[in-house]
């Protein structure tokens, strides 16, 4: 298999890092292998022990490699974390010649990103809204377009340099390049909305080990994004304390038994928990716990909520909610949202993709499977025009060349 066919998307989160290998196909991408390892070295989607990120990487890359059967270079890596933040610009150029050029575009998306960013944030992503030329709105792609003047309403994504400089060097370090860095909301967007939720207008909240991401699609193209720092992990904790249990069988509990609505809970559930310092474990009612899940789920989803009204955009959301990652997993949790938003709700499956998609046919799965078709659209555009140079690196080094003048 040539190793230009083959794309990998990296998830590095809070709770799990994981790896999933696609191949090129002319209908799409197909799975061919996945990793996953615990995640160490990271508090609330931000790198704060290089090492142990780094032998997490590995460990998953390794998983990865075996099941596909190649040896993986480069990656789509994700990035989140409270520091990300989204806002919406504006450009306005006259057309050169009557007749929209590539060199238009180009122009009028470099007007509007020449906003004031200070030095610490760099930008991740300019995503075009629509553009308008003479004054004709909604327009997807106005090249060929006659015209005098192009407008574009852009959506730019920062990020804390820092942040992102550390996932870079954690890749490094695990011997790999970073093709491209992209918001984990917008790829778990990829994988799991469909193309007529974006059209309606849809908000995609992706509920992870310690972040959850929002990002809000209307009239198919992202009106606002969010990143609040609040997780599975502060759940995890949660139980934890109430229930005064290690963090580990914490996890497993919250896993298996977790619920995040108490009315769904037959009164006579009981489970069993391991104690804190070798003593003998306990029974207690499920009821208990859904009683301690429900009240922080609630919270993270009113904080979603707040978000969504603070946006302003909330009216814009035909088709309701699509919630996604680990944590959409617990029970209850869709009835729950239906509650908090007052609107249809959904939990999302990375379903659109070939090959193994049994493997990875799970929210939590949804952020590595997004990054994949990500880079499955990008490369995919670029490899009918020529062949991947060798350094993968030069590639983003253009865009990203002041944060890396130390990475050996």
């Amino acid at each position: 298999m040539a190793r230009s066919e083959l794309i990998v998307g990296l998830d590095i989160g809070t709770t799990k890092i994981c790896v999933v290998v696609g191949e090129l196909t002319p209908e799409g991408v197909d799975v061919v292998g996945i990793g996953t390892s615990a995640s160490t070295g990271l508090r609330k989607g931000v790198v704060v022990n290089i090492e142990q990120t780094v032998q997490s990487i590995k460990k998953a890359l390794e998983e990865a490699e075996l099941m596909a059967g190649c040896e993986i270079r480069s990656v789509y890596a994700g990035i989140a974390g409270s520091h990300i933040k989204g806002f919406n610009s504006h450009g306005v150029i006259a057309v050169k010649g009557g007749e929209v050029g590539p060199r238009d575009v180009e122009r009028v998306i470099d007007a509007a990103k020449a906003v004031a960013i200070p030095l610490d944030r760099e930008v991740i992503h300019i995503l075009p809204q629509e553009y308008i030329v003479d004054d004709q709105r909604g327009i997807a792609d106005p090249l060929g377009m006659a015209g005098v003047r192009l407008e574009v309403r852009v959506h730019i994504v920062t990020g804390a340099v820092t942040s992102a400089q550390n996932i870079i060097r954690s890749c490094h370090r695990a011997g790999l390049d970073v093709s491209d860095i992209v918001l984990e909301s917008l790829a778990s967007a990829k994988a799991v909305l469909t193309g007529e939720e974006r059209e309606i207008g849809v908000a995609l909240v992706d509920l992870g080990g310690g972040t959850t991401d929002l990002a809000l699609f209307s009239n198919d193209s992202i009106k606002h994004t969010a990143v609040l720092a609040l997780g599975g992990a502060n759940l995890t904790n949660d139980i934890a304390f109430g229930l005064r249990t290690p963090m580990v069988s914490a996890e497993k509990i919250k896993i298996k038994y977790g619920c995040a609505l108490a009315d769904l809970v037959q009164k006579d559930e009981v489970i069993e928990v391991t104690s804190v310092g070798g003593r003998e474990p306990r029974k207690l009612s499920r009821q208990v716990l859904a009683e301690i899940c429900e009240p922080r789920v609630e919270e993270m989803l009113a904080l979603v909520d707040q978000e969504l009204i603070r946006s302003g955009m909330k009216n814009l959301i035909g088709a309701g909610v699509v919630l996604t990652g680990g944590t959409a997993l617990i029970e209850g949790i869709q009835e729950l949202g239906e509650q908090i938003f007052n609107l249809p709700t959904r939990i999302g499956y990375p379903d659109m993709v070939g090959g193994l998609r049994d493997v990875v046919n799970s929210p939590m799965y949804a952020t590595a499977v997004g990054l994949l078709m990500y880079g499955a659209e990008k490369e995919g555009a670029e490899q009918r025009f020529r062949i991947r140079d060798e350094n993968v690196f030069n590639r983003i080094l253009g865009r990203m060349r002041k944060w890396f003048v130390d990475v050996k």
